[in-house]
């Protein structure tokens, strides 16, 4: 019997588990991503990864640096297939320069947190984030810990 493959979200592409894990987001934007075909009909196969990607400012214009996108195998061969090519995002002017505001403070970056699809287009969610020391990490752990033993608890006393 063949596996059903079922999402959560059918419009939801790829989620950026690793970013939430690894920072404190403190602001978090949509923006438009500038793709070739060939990247779309690989978006729409979910072959791609964003777990090691961020988001650099150059020129007061964002990219999205690091993310892979697979190429399908029966894509087109005259067309060049750069898996990891650099990817300008489309954004507001005055969203580009609230998030340079945020940037140029000490220890703020942009991560990529989530791939989505919207009305057709693939839209990218950011967020502006400060990293995580590794005690902060351990207390979300506790967190978590705390909050599934509570859940079990209330469970078990309604039974």
């Amino acid at each position: 019997m063949a596996k059903k493959n079922k999402k959560i979200n059918s419009n939801t592409i790829v989620v950026n588990k690793k970013a939430r894990h690894d920072y404190f987001i403190e602001q978090s934007l949509e923006a438009g991503l500038s793709l070739e075909g060939w990247e779309v009909k690989s978006l729409r196969d979910n072959k791609v990864q964003i777990k090691e990607s961020y988001v650099i400012l150059k020129n007061n214009e964002l990219f999205l640096f690091g993310s892979h996108i697979s190429p399908l195998k029966y894509a087109s061969t005259h067309v060049n297939t750069d898996p990891t090519r650099i990817r300008k995002l489309l954004l507001h002017r005055l969203e580009i320069n609230r998030i340079k505001d945020k940037i140029n403070q000490k220890g703020a970056t942009v991560v990529p947190l989530k791939l989505y699809w919207l009305r057709g287009k693939v839209k990218l969610e950011i967020g502006v984030a400060k990293g995580k020391k590794a005690h902060d990490k351990r207390q979300d752990i506790k967190e978590k810990d705390w909050k599934r033993d509570k859940q079990r608890a209330l469970k078990e006393s309604f039974k």
